[in-house]
This record gives structure tokens, C-alpha cells and sequence, in this order.
């Protein structure tokens, strides 16, 4: 006698093969219980299906679905290929743009499992993140980048044409090495627009086209210098410095760009600010999308839609995620953001919902709230990483996680634990453990302090060291000739203490030649 095994009634898919119909199941389900049960507000969904070779593709040009060409991206796709060729390194299950729609790319290779949770992670958790946090809402444009990087291809591949793609790259490698130093750090008045972007491209270029008379090349310059040498002051009022943007200022001032050179410095920049809330966001990006998956699936679950085998394999892979190594393991290197990510978001609902008397001391605006999705909700809209360190890190979880703060003395031979689980201790780590997600003590204060352009041009640039750490000689010399290369004339780099204003080391580059 033959036994017939079917399907138990309800389940939206089994076994590990999946198809396009299992994954249409599994994505209904997922947003009903995503935007039903967990009040998650997402931009509309595209869910492609993709290669390895194309997850490789799309590492190299930063993820994102439409890119310019530049050498970099192929270097970074022949490095990737030979660790994943090698079993070195695995590759992501998913890759999410911020973009409306918000696109998720999905491994083919994935079981239907993996494919699941990724859409829960991704299409939903990432989601959220992205339409909802302050920062990307006011840094970001998620309904014009795709135009914009189809724009900024466009304008890329036929500067290439038409000025030789050696020209092209020598500005794009300057750009890049300065996309760090490349954003504006405070909000503005309104948001980005980038499809106004693309206009005013077409008007700075139609104005030039209308103003430009060969004649003035024939009027005779008076010899000397005419106008009178302005105080340092005055120039920097009307130059507005000190200018901590640096693409920004060489974009507007540099003085021997052409039109389609500022344009370039432009398109980087707008790429950079782009990235620079998910710089920040790090933490807690990535903890919300863990949470919302492991709830769905979770729910999932619980409603009989997926099997005992599927949460099985969802299980092994979610701890492998949020896995935390303890500090004398030798896989330890630093905090995993998906394990504090995670563990913080678990923590916030337990909080809200069933709190202790430590947890009512020490948060009295949460403690008790009794509902844990809308206190997390208010997080993702209203903190970065820093922020959320700093309001959410509570003492049990600091316990939980054994984490504890060490000095680490260049002169002294020991390691000195300073911090340890006591209230002074919880604050003291609370703190130290938020700074490390403060780009502003990570990143170096790089700013334009003064230039004389009625003089020799020379572009003078500060870094105000203020945690010790001078710059690198090598990295610092090879960034300021990219530099000098867009500015056209010498430039020099003083190292100065912030606190003393002492002078700690200097690096100049002549004049690019021919300039």
C-alpha cells in the first residue's frame, strides 16, 4: 500500500524549492502581518531575483541598481569573486535600496526559507527603516535616486566621449577619495529633490551657453594686482569659511574647473549624502530589520503557515546572525550590530511591557507603556545610532551582554578595567560604547580654513585632532594630490590640536604640473 503525502492545510509552501506563486504566498502573508499586526508603514515593494554573479555586480558598484563606470567597481568585483570562487567568504542573502519602490534583491540560491525571511528582513524591516527615520527623510530622496543615478550615468558616459575617459577618471578618483569629507552635516530647509537636480544641471549649463563671449579672452588685464589684499577675515566671510564640505567647496570655487568637471564633484556628492544617514544608522537599521523578521517568522509560525523543518532552518540561520563572541574569543572583533541591534529592539518591548523597578528608574517615560511596537516605532522615527545608544542601553541588557569599558594605554603595559556593573559603571559604558557610533569622533574634522584667491591661491586646510590620532603620512599625501589636482594650485594640511590649537604636523603638495 502506497502512502499519499500532501501539504498540511494552511501552509504557504514546503520543502527548500521555491517558485514565483510560493513567493507571491509568502509575501501576502508577510505584509499582513507587517502592516495588520505590527503597524509598519513601507514604501511600495519590487522584489528582483537575482544571480550570484549579479549580487557580485551589485557589491561593486555600492549596491546600487543603476551606476557609472569607474575602475574601482571592478576591482572591487574581481576581489569579491576570487573569496567567493575560494569559499572565503559567503555572500549577503539580500541586498535593499532605499528607493520607492524600495527594490530587495533575493539570491536565487536561497531556499524558499531563506527567500521568506529575507523579504520579511528586507522588503519590510529595512523598509520601514528607510521611509520612516528622521534622518533619511531629511537627507534622503527616495523617489528620485534611481532617476538621478540614470542621469548621472548618462552625463558620466558622455563626458567620457566627449573629454576621454582618462580626463573622467582623473576627477572621479579625486571625488571618491573625498567622499567622506563630501556631505553637509545639518539639516536644511527642505529636503532633497534630486529629479530638481537634474534640471538645474540643464540651466547652469543652458546659462553658461548664453552668457559665454570669446571676446573677453582679448581684453587686456592690467599688470600687477589692483584690488586691494583683503584680511584674512574678510575672506573668509566672503568665501564662507572655515568649509568642512570639501567637495562642496571646490565644486563652487576651485578656480580652473570647467562646467562639466563641477558637475561630476556635484553627482559624487549628492551619492555621498545619499549614504550618509545609513553611515549613521547602522545599529539600528539592521537591529529593526533582525526584530521585524524574527517576529513574522515567529508568526508565521505560530499560524501554521510554515513548518517545524522551515523554522528550524530560519532558527540556525537568525543565531548565526545575531551571534555575539565573548571578548577572549579569538572570532571577537568589536560589537556585532546585528547581536546589539537585535537585543536592544527585544529589550525596548520588554520594557514597555513588562517592566522591573530598575527598568521604572531608570526609564520612567517607558517603563509600563504596555506596548511594545509603538515605543519601537517612536525609536526607528527618532534616533540614530549614537542617540538610541545613549537613550536605550539599559542595565540589564549591559549585564546580559557582559559588556564592560577597558583602558588601553599606549605607555602602560596593562589593560585596566575601568567600568564594570555598578550605576557609575552603567553610565560610564552607556556612553563609551555610544561614541563609537558618533561619526563625529570617528571620522576626521578635516575643514578649508583660508585661501587667498587675489594672491597665490594656495588652498590651507585644518584637521583638529581631538582624539590623538594624527593622520595617516601616506593616505594624507595621496588625498591631498587628488585634491590639488581639482583645486589647481599648492595645498596644505595642518594637523592642530583641538584643545590646545598647538600645531602637531604639517603636509603640503605643490601645484599639480602645468598648473
Amino acid at each position: 500500500m502506497t502512502a499519499v503525502i500532501s501539504k498540511p492545510e494552511g501552509l504557504l509552501y514546503d520543502g527548500a524549492d521555491w517558485d514565483y506563486d510560493k513567493i507571491k504566498r509568502v509575501y501576502d502573508a508577510i505584509e499582513d502581518i507587517a502592516v495588520n499586526e505590527m503597524g509598519l508603514d513601507v514604501y511600495p515593494n519590487q522584489i528582483e531575483v537575482i544571480t550570484a554573479e549579479q549580487m557580485l555586480d551589485a557589491y561593486s558598484s555600492i549596491g546600487m541598481p543603476l551606476m557609472y563606470r569607474h575602475w574601482s567597481f571592478g576591482k572591487h568585483f574581481a576581489r569579491d569573486e576570487m573569496m567567493y570562487r575560494k569559499g572565503y567568504r559567503g555572500l549577503a542573502y539580500e541586498i535593499v535600496i532605499n528607493s520607492s519602490p524600495c527594490i530587495s534583491y533575493i539570491m536565487e540560491e536561497n531556499t524558499m526559507t531563506m527567500q521568506t525571511l529575507v523579504i520579511a528582513h528586507a522588503a519590510f524591516g529595512h523598509n520601514h527603516f528607510f521611509k520612516n527615520n528622521q534622518l533619511f527623510q531629511q537627507w534622503t530622496d527616495a523617489r528620485g535616486i534611481l532617476d538621478y543615478l540614470e542621469f548621472a550615468k548618462a552625463f558620466i558616459t558622455h563626458c567620457e566621449e566627449r573629454h576621454g575617459h582618462a580626463a573622467v577618471e582623473r576627477v572621479l578618483d579625486a571625488a571618491h577619495a573625498l567622499m567622506s569629507q563630501g556631505v553637509h552635516k545639518y539639516p536644511k530647509k527642505r529636503p532633497l529633490d534630486l529629479r530638481e537636480e537634474q534640471k538645474r544641471e540643464r540651466d547652469r549649463r543652458e546659462y553658461e551657453e548664453q552668457t559665454f563671449n570669446d571676446l573677453w579672452r582679448t581684453v587686456p588685464r592690467p599688470s600687477g594686482s589692483s584690488r586691494p589684499s583683503r584680511s584674512m577675515s574678510e575672506r573668509k566671510k566672503l568665501l564662507g569659511l572655515p568649509e568642512e564640505n570639501l567637495l562642496y567647496f571646490l565644486e563652487k570655487k576651485a578656480p580652473r574647473l570647467e562646467h562639466w568637471q563641477r558637475e561630476i564633484l556635484r553627482i559624487v556628492r549628492h551619492i555621498s549624502q545619499y549614504f550618509y544617514p545609513q553611515k549613521q544608522t547602522k545599529l539600528m537599521n539592521e537591529g529593526c530589520a533582525t526584530y521585524t523578521h524574527y517576529t513574522i517568522m515567529n508568526r508565521l509560525h505560530q499560524k501554521g503557515m510554515i513548518t517545524e523543518g522551515a523554522m528550524l532552518e530560519f532558527l540556525h540561520s537568525h543565531t548565526s546572525v545575531v551571534f555575539q563572541p565573548e571578548f577572549d574569543d579569538p572570532r571577537f572583533s568589536g560589537i556585532n550590530p546585528y547581536a546589539l541591534g537585535f537585543a536592544m529592539m527585544q529589550d525596548i518591548q520588554r520594557i514597555a511591557e513588562n517592566p522591573t523597578e530598575e527598568d521604572r528608574h531608570w526609564f520612567p517615560d517607558l517603563a509600563g507603556k504596555g506596548d511594545g511596537m509603538a515605543a519601537l516605532r517612536e525609536a526607528w522615527h527618532n534616533f540614530r545610532d549614537e542617540s538610541f545608544v545613549l537613550q536605550y542601553l539599559s542595565p540589564h541588557l549591559i549585564r546580559k551582554m557582559k559588556l564592560f569599558t577597558v583602558r588601553d594605554d599606549a605607555e602602560d603595559p596593562y589593560l585596566l578595567v575601568e567600568h564594570i556593573h555598578n550605576e557609575r559603571g552603567f553610565r560610564h559604558i552607556r556612553k563609551l560604547l555610544a561614541r563609537q557610533y558618533d561619526l563625529g569622533y570617528l571620522e576626521p574634522d578635516i575643514q578649508i580654513v583660508d585661501v587667498d584667491l587675489a594672491g597665490d591661491r594656495k588652498l590651507i586646510l585644518h584637521h583638529r585632532v581631538t582624539n590623538g590620532v594624527l593622520l595617516d603620512e601616506s593616505d594624507a599625501k595621496a588625498v591631498l594630490r587628488h585634491i590639488a589636482n581639482l583645486w589647481g594650485y599648492e595645498v596644505q594640511l595642518v594637523e592642530v590640536s583641538a584643545v590646545s590649537e598647538a600645531v602637531l604636523k604639517e603636509h603640503a603638495v605643490t601645484a599639480p604640473s602645468g598648473g
